[in-house]
């Protein structure tokens, strides 16, 4: 149920990447300028919703250890709760599609799909899959023209894992244990796989190619995730993969940001301060002017940790650290209805209190997906609002 006319008023409000006293009013979904009973947000920010282009959290909940996993039914549901908590209004969820099986593979990604087609309807946050496709999946062609004819599948990144697999069996093989065991394999089948699609390196390409028509003839976005090389990011670009996901160098982000490419790092590695995995840090990128939107990635909460860490640091302004995390994904996304708090605009908004720096509510499309704290307490001691003020 979307809100009746509320009339958001003392907040202070980022418009255009800085902030101004004012009031916007939530009615059917969207945002307005007049109109509606008041509700008195003095000392709290009122910031555009989080849009995440590209999350693997929901992992987590699928398995919250590897030896417990849970249906994506339940993973999908505090997925969702956990988006909302954290001021995300519109996210990507990464599902892998690998050569490895299992629940990476290509079949474990059609169930997900297949239950998130039913939960979707019923979601609090604008939920919405992105599918990371390993190059060497060529025998799959068929299996993800369906699932984008199918469940209308948005946004597609290319992966290339298998030389690291390739590299950790001939140099470091107890590394790939977990690895393998995920797939259900021991290490020598693992390798025996990676082998078998490094014979067939040729079709890697015309695969490629084949995927590209079909995402043009649907409409699907694409890009690249881990480029290492410039060379990778302009192969990727030929084809017609455009935005460049966690670039692990200076020189590929260079090579994206000459092209015109869209540059996506993980808000995990600014709120840490690093790479997790050893990478270039985000946060030298941002400062470069060589990250245009930061990701979830693994973690949700980093999404506005991270905006505030790069305030907090002297990198940006707040408000262009939030536009990070909302009106930039928009932008790259050509979602023209939401990432900005104005009259017409889709009713996504975070509302966080300016002390405690907690997002205390999140609405999604005009309906709250997370209320807490004193603004629960202040929208409580409210009048009856079912009937919206002239």
């Amino acid at each position: 149920m979307t809100l009746p006319h509320l009339r958001l008023t003392g907040a202070q409000i980022l418009h255009d990447g800085t902030f101004t006293d004012g009031a916007i009013t939530v009615a059917d979904g969207t945002l307005h300028n007049t109109g509606g009973r008041n509700l008195d947000l003095s000392g709290y920010w009122l910031l555009p919703g989080i849009i995440d282009l590209h999350g693997d959290a929901f992992e987590r909940h699928m398995a919250p250890r590897p030896s417990a996993p849970f249906s994506p039914q339940v993973a999908l549901t505090s997925t969702d709760l956990d988006a909302a908590t954290c001021g995300v209004t519109t996210a990507w969820m990464a599902q892998s599609w690998s050569w490895e099986g299992g629940s990476r593979g290509p079949a474990a990604a059609l169930n997900f799909l297949e239950t998130f087609e039913g939960y979707r309807p019923n979601a609090l946050t604008d939920l919405r899959v992105q599918l990371r496709c390993e190059t060497y999946t060529f025998d799959t062609l068929e299996m993800m023209t369906h699932a984008i004819r199918r469940f209308g599948v948005d946004y597609v990144v290319f992966n290339d894992h298998l030389w690291e697999a390739k590299w950790l069996g001939d140099n470091r093989p107890d590394e790939l244990i977990g690895w393998a065991a995920r797939a259900g394999r021991t290490v020598a089948q693992h390798m025996e796989l990676v082998e078998e699609r490094l014979s067939r390196q040729a079709e890697v390409q015309p695969y490629l190619e084949a995927l590209m028509q079909v995402f043009n003839d649907h409409g699907v976005r694409s890009g690249s995730h881990d480029d290492a090389t410039a060379d990778a990011r302009d192969r990727f670009h030929a084809l017609g993969a455009r935005t460049c996901e966690f670039p692990t160098a200076v020189e590929p982000a260079q090579r994206a940001k000459e092209l015109g490419d869209p540059i996506l790092m993980g808000a995990p590695n600014v709120a840490r301060g690093g790479s997790q995995s050893g990478n270039i840090a985000a946060e030298d990128l941002v400062r470069a002017g060589l990250c245009d939107a930061l990701v979830s990635d693994y973690h949700y909460a980093s999404m506005p940790l991270a905006a505030f860490a790069l305030a907090d640091r002297g990198a940006m302004p707040l408000g262009q650290a939030w536009q990070m995390i909302s009106t930039n994904p928009a932008d790259i996304m050509s979602m023209s209805d939401r990432g900005r708090i104005a009259a017409g605009q889709r009713a996504d908004l975070a509302i966080v209190n300016m002390e405690t720096r907690t997002i205390e509510g999140t609405l999604s499309g005009g309906r709250w997906s997370h209320l807490a704290g004193d603004l629960a307490g202040r929208l409580s001691c409210m009048p009856q609002l079912s009937i919206a003020a002239e």
